[in-house]
């Protein structure tokens, strides 16, 4: 899978799980996820199990970083780097 894949993914994932009212296309890439998006605490967390669920990937305690999660770039090469 590609970085564009991966991209597109997450993208869709965003809007899906955390209920925007938004086209996953009009979510930029660079943008902060908390301030653009509204992202909190709780959003975290689902989008960890939305990681989980779409990329097959397992994300440790240890692993978690919030700057993992600052924008769909940071996303992309985290999900990236463990598939």
């Amino acid at each position: 899978m590609d970085n564009a894949d991966i991209e597109t993914k997450l993208k869709a994932m965003i809007v899906e799980r955390l209920f925007l009212q938004i086209k996953p296309e009009a979510i930029a890439t660079d943008a902060s996820l908390t301030e653009a998006y509204g992202v909190d605490s709780v959003s975290l967390l689902e989008l960890v199990v939305g990681l989980e669920e779409v990329f097959g990937v397992q994300i440790e305690d240890g692993d978690f970083n919030l700057a993992h999660f600052s924008s769909v770039a940071a996303l992309r090469d985290f999900v990236s780097a463990r598939l």
